[in-house]
């Protein structure tokens, strides 16, 4: 997720039971021309676990070249190749990228297959349901084919955007139809969902995404109750823990001020939350302001 999964957001996810972690976005024009921000984005920490380093763009050729450069980049240590298909923000789309392509299946075959040229590494791909028509099956296949390894279904058209429900029987579907796992994505908020979508669909794995931002505690099968001051005092905890590791990256904090809202959402005064993290500048201060308004203020 572009804006929030940084090196100390993966580390809190794997400590809270991710198995698989994923770079932000990251383009392959950025990596070709050397952007200093974009290799940050995609460099892992020793203390991380499997992690992919997720990329777009639309030319088959780009993505061989860009995976190349991380190869060659010995500050760079990755385990899998992801290729983004499902992204449906303006901006991408625009320039047709993420799910743009789905309605260019030809090139997704060719971009799936220059990566799968370019490394022994693991390529995966992720997908929607569609651009703005069902074709979920007939692009599986096609990515299949061409070499993947696994592939994740978010089950929405990219027209829809985060409105409406995930179809889950569409994962199901594909699931029945392909030999490489499948990983179901989607509307996958709770432990219930996790536990429904595995039997619905019969996929291999899970992907979390928007949910964890408010819970990374999801990952070790714990929902996001706020029933007593354990409750609290723990997700404040990991959220310390967080800030911690922003200032160790040197991450700015201007950055993560989108994550910190998804954080505390529906927590206990949020409001005032906010309203502090608007006008305040640095970890430091953000730090103190919870440690006085929970910790000593309610004696945890």
């Amino acid at each position: 997720m572009a804006g929030f999964t940084n090196q100390a957001f993966r580390i809190i996810c794997n400590n809270c039971g991710a198995d698989l972690t994923f770079s932000e976005m990251t383009s392959t024009n950025g990596i070709i021309y050397n952007n200093l921000k974009t290799l940050n984005i995609i460099t892992k920490n020793n203390r991380e676990k499997k992690f992919a380093v997720q990329l777009f763009g639309h030319e088959p050729q780009k993505f061989y070249d860009a995976i190349k450069i991380i190869q060659d980049n010995k500050k760079i240590i990755f385990d899998i190749i992801d290729i983004n298909f499902g992204c449906p923000a303006k901006k991408i789309i625009k320039n047709h990228d993420g799910a743009y392509l789905l309605n260019e299946p030809k090139t997704i075959f060719e971009i799936v297959k220059k990566c799968v040229e370019a490394t022994t590494k693991p390529i995966t791909v992720k997908i929607r349901a569609g651009y703005d028509k069902i074709n979920v099956l007939e692009i599986s296949k096609i990515i299949e084919q061409a070499g993947a390894s696994a592939i994740t279904v978010h089950a929405r058209l990219a027209t829809q955007k985060y409105s409406g429900i995930s179809d889950w029987k569409l994962i199901s579907h594909v699931k029945k139809n392909l030999k490489i796992p499948v990983i179901a994505n989607g509307d996958i908020k709770t432990c219930n969902d996790i536990k429904n979508v595995f039997e619905l669909t019969e996929c291999d794995a899970v992907m979390i995404a928007r949910a964890a931002l408010n819970n990374p505690m999801i990952f070790l099968m714990k929902d996001n109750v706020l029933y007593s001051s354990k409750d609290i005092d723990n997700k404040i905890k990991i959220f310390l823990e967080y800030l911690d590791l922003i200032q160790e990256f040197n991450i700015k904090f201007n950055s993560i001020k989108s994550f910190i809202f998804a954080y505390f959402k529906n927590f206990p005064n949020a409001l005032a939350i906010r309203s502090f993290v608007n006008k305040c500048e640095s970890v430091f201060s953000l730090k103190k302001y919870l440690l006085d308004f929970f910790i000593i203020k309610n004696n945890y």
